[in-house]
């Protein structure tokens, strides 16, 4: 095995993603990239070693693979710039899967998408590419969660939920299933939603309710 990854952005959120890849033994070296002023800093013993300027001469150097570590709460503008430049640069971005979730052979994953601890998803779902489910998130079946969306730790979206691309469903919210939230949106942590959110939208509560556009 001689498959070599790059982890895009260090932080909390590449700690969490480092500690789903160090359990699967998958890649024969992984190494982080971040501020030219952390190179050497480690987490969880794997070494900052480069910044996004390096990203070119390690690919040349065999890391053929890439992943964006940064994390999202309501912003994806960053992660979505950096998923472009590893692709034009020609990584594969894989999607990494913690070996605790629960993921049905019948869900469809794009790639960059990466699904933490104890999370669940659920027949006939799909996944859009660099999505973020985490840490014990509930996905029932026949949902549908658009590109770059971020389902923060203990949310539950019931079946047939559709979420449009970039929003941020925040933590231990719950969405009633057949439930439609637009694109850009970004529902407070706690919400309970029982109906439809428009996009570009703030909103939050129990009942979730539409607060501000943003």
């Amino acid at each position: 095995m001689d498959k070599k990854i790059l982890l895009i952005g260090g932080g909390g959120h590449c700690k969490s993603v480092v500690d789903s890849l160090l359990q699967t033994n998958q890649y024969s070296e992984i190494g982080i990239i971040d501020k030219k002023e952390n190179i050497g800093i480690l987490t969880l013993s794997i070494p900052v070693i480069g910044c996004d300027d390096d990203l070119s001469k390690l690919y040349g150097e065999g890391y053929r693979y890439a992943f964006i570590t940064v994390g999202s709460i309501g912003n994806t503008k960053l992660r979505t710039k950096l998923f472009e430049m590893i692709e034009k640069i020609g990584f594969e971005i894989p999607s990494i899967i913690d070996d605790t979730a629960i993921v049905s052979k019948h869900v469809r994953i794009k790639k960059g998408v990466f699904v933490g601890k104890n999370a669940v998803i659920n027949a006939g779902t799909f996944i859009g590419k660099g999505a973020i489910i985490n840490t014990s998130a509930t996905i029932e079946h026949d949902c549908k969660i658009e590109e770059f969306t971020h389902i923060a730790p203990d949310a539950v979206l019931c079946g047939e939920v559709q979420i449009g691309a970039n929003t941020h469903i925040g933590a231990r919210s719950v969405v009633k299933q057949q439930s439609k939230i637009g694109a850009n949106t970004i529902i407070g942590m706690g919400s309970v939603v029982l109906k439809d959110v428009k996009e570009d939208i703030i909103a939050y509560g129990n009942p979730c309710k539409e607060v501000k556009q943003r």
